[in-house]
């Protein structure tokens, strides 16, 4: 078995593979200030509550967008789990072309996220990933990542609309039953959820235009993922675990070659 960690800027999403096969998924909040000791103490716990010694663990790989944690997260491994994880940079063999100005700026979630849906779809591809940021990758009818865009997320502009005014309160992200909201709280939910299927369904449109490729699949993957997806008729393909499996190809990828 190998252990797949995709630090994101909210959740630290695990994930736990027997060969091709998802033995255990799970997620924890991310806080930059815990140690490896409690990191790894949360861990032992989860892993045996799911009945997965940590001797079947032989393996690992890291994918993290918060460089707070890149060496917690690493020793967390070794002591805890006595493995020496591989770690999403440079230098990590990933099979795709990023042909954008600085390829070191593309944060390492899309990167396992572009590989998993080009391994798992073809392409042409519009990838989304609805998490802290909604992020757009664009992957050509070469297969190459040529660029994207990177808008705000869902809870993040809820949570600036809360906090930016005296009134407003904080509401449940989800489809209220009219666009035209008969009280505070539909109001704001309208605002958020028919916004940014708006936001999305015009982005796409634009990006398809630019693509000039025929057939583009466009996949939708993260938190927020399958609560908009129904809204968003340009969405083919939800994937809620297209990070995961893309870290468990890199691994088997990168594992092969040692």
């Amino acid at each position: 078995m190998f252990i797949c960690l995709d630090v994101g800027n909210t959740n630290i999403k695990y994930a736990v593979f027997d060969g091709d096969a998802l033995k255990l998924s799970f997620r924890v909040a991310t806080e930059p200030k815990k140690t490896s000791d409690e990191y790894g103490g949360q861990l032992i716990s989860i892993l045996g509550n799911n009945g997965i010694s940590i001797s079947e663990i032989k393996g690992g790989i890291i994918s993290s967008v918060v460089p707070q944690l890149d060496y917690t997260l690493d020793k967390m491994c070794m002591v805890y789990l006595k493995i020496k994880p591989l770690i999403l940079a440079p230098g990590l063999k990933t099979g795709l072309n990023l042909r954008v100005d600085n390829a070191k700026e593309v944060g390492a979630d899309r990167v396992v996220n572009n590989v998993a849906a080009v391994k798992k779809y073809g392409f042409p591809l519009i990838i989304i990933d609805f998490g802290t940021a909604t992020t757009f990758n664009v992957i050509d009818g070469k297969g190459e990542f040529i660029g994207g865009i990177i808008a705000p997320g869902i809870k993040g502009s809820l949570e600036s609309l809360v906090n930016g005014t005296a009134k407003l309160p904080r509401v449940e992200i989800e489809k209220p039953a009219t666009v035209i909201g008969k009280n505070t709280i539909t109001n704001m939910q309208s605002g958020i959820f028919f916004g940014f299927a708006g936001l999305v369904e015009y982005i796409v449109k634009k990006c398809k235009k630019e693509m000039r490729e025929d057939k583009v699949k466009v996949v939708a993957t993260g938190g927020f993922s399958e609560i908009v997806a129904n809204e968003i008729s340009c969405i083919d393909i939800v994937d809620k675990f297209l990070t995961l499996e893309g870290l468990k190809y890199l691994y088997q990828l990168n594992s092969a070659e040692e």
